[in-house]
């Protein structure tokens, strides 16, 4: 048997997975119903609370990250009651969907292409909409790299009785985020971003103020009940079966995250995007975002030519994995990832396959633009 060889993972999900996690997962698997596994659960409880910045509870889920999604409006949310989203991308766009789905009356706010919504918009549409019982945003779009002013949205929704619910599926770890500092009553992580996981675990992180309007709600869910799934997390256990590999790869990924402060992961993150986006400008290449997240680059592909022909190239020649764009932008941009455990050596491995690719398709530079441009901003 021949292994296939290993293609670099600069999508903004799944991202790379470390070898430590990887050979902590490849362990024999022990019984999910145990005190030995208790005792991880416990103990990724206490760690991911760091990661969310946050003295409550953190329940964790076998689903991927739109699994948590679901859960925050099944559990908050009645037929009839009126929610705010904000959309930058195709993941606001999946709240709203969400939220109809449980017929929700939703109210949607919409920014223009690059942009976050901005918080002022949040409090008119509170102001016109006194009865929303829930506004959603996102922490980073990944379908834009669109960064969203969460603290700011706190600030006005904090003041009402609406619940501020975050998807920070991408970026909850990658970039500066404080749940409780910034009012946030539940947010929402996937396993396959910048906790270095494969995908198959959501995080849902609870306020004091959420509970309460859990407790006074019907869920909508069995299997999302998060009431059920708190009174197990109580206990150090699970309500049903988890992804009991996955949560044992948490542990040590956790471990790796927290092991120099979230702080310099953030500060990581930020020179790898930094640099991104000098090289990528330094190419030729337009951004994407105009309120950009750090947690990954999006650019425009040069005129009349198809970011579907470079993601190929760059992927068989050169082993490296970006990202398309999504919907009406597939074709049109690339994304590449700064999360998790990529380094300056990995973007600049992709960085350098994009320029190649590039030339080769007629949009030529300076051969090495993009190297020297990275090196001098990172």
């Amino acid at each position: 048997m021949t292994s296939k060889p290993h293609v670099l993972l600069l999508t903004p999900g799944p991202t790379e997975v470390p070898p430590e996690v990887l050979a902590v997962m490849a362990e024999p698997v022990i019984y999910h119903r145990s005190k030995a596994f208790n005792a991880v659960l416990e103990e990724v409880g206490t760690q991911l609370k760091k990661v969310f910045r946050t003295r409550g509870e953190v329940i964790l889920l076998t689903a991927s990250g739109t699994g948590g999604m679901e859960a925050a409006v099944a559990n908050t949310l009645s037929p009839g009651d009126t929610a705010v989203v904000g959309v930058n991308g195709r993941f606001g766009e999946r709240f709203v969907e969400i939220g109809e789905a449980f017929d929700v009356r939703v109210i949607p706010l919409r920014a223009a292409r690059g942009r976050a919504v901005p918080p002022d918009a949040y409090a008119e549409a509170l102001r016109t909409h006194p009865e929303t019982r829930a506004v959603f945003t996102t922490l980073c779009d990944t379908s834009t790299g669109v960064l969203s002013d969460v603290r700011g949205i706190g600030r006005i929704v904090s003041s009402t009785p609406s619940l501020l619910v975050v998807d920070g599926i991408s970026s909850i770890g990658a970039v500066p985020f404080e749940m409780d500092g910034w009012s946030v009553d539940l947010a929402i992580i996937g396993s396959q971003k910048a906790l270095m996981l494969p995908p198959g675990l959501a995080f849902v992180g609870v306020s004091a103020k959420a509970w309460a309007r859990i407790e006074a709600t019907r869920p909508r869910s069995f299997y999302f009940d998060l009431r059920r799934a708190r009174v197990a997390a109580a206990k150090s256990d699970t309500p049903f079966t988890p992804a009991l590999t996955l949560v044992l790869g948490l542990r040590e990924s956790v471990r790796i995250l927290l092991r120099d402060g979230l702080e310099a992961a953030w500060e990581r993150n930020a020179r790898l995007a930094r640099g991104a986006r000098a090289a990528l400008q330094a190419l030729g290449l337009a951004l994407f975002a105009l309120d950009p997240a750090d947690c990954l680059t999006a650019a425009w592909m040069p005129p009349g030519l198809d970011s579907s022909q470079l993601i190929a190239a760059v992927r068989d020649r050169h082993q490296v994995l970006i990202a398309n764009g999504q919907d009406e932008l597939k074709g049109k941009i690339f994304r590449i990832a700064h999360m998790g455990c990529i380094d300056a050596e990995h973007t600049l491995s992709g960085l350098t396959a994009i320029e190649t690719e590039l030339g080769l398709m007629g949009w030529r530079r300076a051969a090495g633009s993009a190297r020297q441009a990275f090196l001098a901003a990172y």
